[in-house]
């Protein structure tokens, strides 16, 4: 499932430099992820880095956007090939 990143965000800008995919960016009051974009790092590390970074843990499993790890592994490779 791609991530989204909660209202608690602080905008620290930990977590965009950090996404392979450049799918993070900074919305209107917080950063946001494009589902359309996020693999959860399938394809490049073994668990997502904006997760990792995150100082306040506002990184999430986005509800709205649920994909198992094949789903995710066919859009990485759709986008990187």
């Amino acid at each position: 499932m791609a991530l989204f990143i909660e209202d608690s965000c602080i905008n620290c800008d930990m977590c965009d430099p950090e996404c392979p995919n450049e799918a993070i960016t900074l919305g209107e009051h917080i950063y946001e992820i494009d589902a359309d974009k996020c693999t959860e790092c399938i394809g490049h590390y073994d668990k997502p880095t904006c997760v990792s970074v995150c100082p306040i843990d506002c990184v999430k499993p986005d509800p709205n956007h649920v994909e198992d790890e094949d789903s995710l592994l066919a859009k990485f490779l759709k986008m990187h090939s």
